[in-house]
């Protein structure tokens, strides 16, 4: 029987690509996006790369619809073997800029989205004995950045969610692990929350703005970033953290020596160890 992929975020950008790379590499693919009017971009990338790709909708703050949409892929496909929590937004600004409702959104799109789709997948995977985890979280995820507040703070805490749960989940077969892109050339971009111009934080703004801007410049491409991603979740080498590229590589170890995440889990392995 064919392993099912469950991937959100597909209707653009890295998680586009790395749907079609996860159908190249003989999984059946179910690709979700809020929105499936947006599928066209997806759909012909599929085609070009022969191959088909199953095209769901789900908007993966709503907790119920994605409580229905796994157990509907369980009963008509058999199961989810692969979980890429992909979908995510960008915030620009700092914290005094913030609304407690911006700052809840980044919460719920950036971290209990993919927590919640994780819980759900966790059932089917450990009564198989076998299944693979992997959230795409960000170079933010490992290092604060100014005017990405909420942002890295959600971030942070997936990864931190992630991390503690990796341990346990391994007992019973299921691999969980984060990768962290830099700067990808997508419309994530496009997407990012920015405050209204002007304020006492204007001139920092637009330093900052003007270096990320020259980042992005350089950015990674969406094909290479969506490469790495099933790469990742499809190796034979079991790692915590990976990165999607170099300059992430360089960028994380910036504030992590534990760049495979090896250390972290060998240290706390023993603390579930039966006595």
């Amino acid at each position: 029987m064919t392993d099912v992929a469950l991937i959100t975020g597909t209707s653009s950008g890295m998680g586009l690509h790395a749907a079609v790379e996860l159908a190249r590499r003989g999984l059946h693919v179910v690709a979700t996006m809020r929105d499936v009017g947006r599928a066209t971009p997806l759909q012909e990338a599929a085609a070009a790369a022969g191959v088909e790709i199953d095209v769901r909708a789900l908007d993966v703050v709503d907790h119920e619809a994605a409580a229905r949409l796994v157990a509907e892929i369980e009963v008509e496909l058999g199961g989810i073997h692969v979980l890429v929590n992909n979908a995510g937004q960008g915030s620009v600004a700092t914290a005094e800029q913030l609304s407690m409702q911006q700052i809840q959104d980044q919460l719920d799109i950036n971290y209990l989205a993919p927590v919640n789709l994780t819980k759900l997948v966790l059932p089917g995977m450990r009564e198989r004995g076998n299944g693979r985890i992997l959230t795409v979280t960000s170079v933010g995820g490992t290092v604060g950045q100014p005017f990405a507040d909420a942002y890295c703070g959600a971030k942070f805490a997936v990864e931190g969610f992630m991390q503690s749960l990796a341990v346990v989940a391994e007992r019973f077969g299921i691999r969980v692990s984060v990768i962290e892109p830099a700067a990808v050339a997508s419309s994530f971009v496009a997407n990012v929350v920015r405050p209204e111009e002007g304020g006492p934080y204007a001139a920092l703004l637009g330093a900052y703005v003007s270096r990320t801007s020259g980042a992005f410049a350089n950015a990674q491409t969406p094909e290479s970033a969506g490469a790495a991603i099933a790469a990742s979740v499809m190796s034979d080498e079991y790692r915590f953290r990976w990165q999607s590229s170099e300059s992430a590589t360089a960028f994380a170890g910036v504030s992590l020596a534990d760049l495979d995440g090896e250390r972290v889990l060998g240290f706390t392995r023993p603390w579930i160890a039966a006595s």
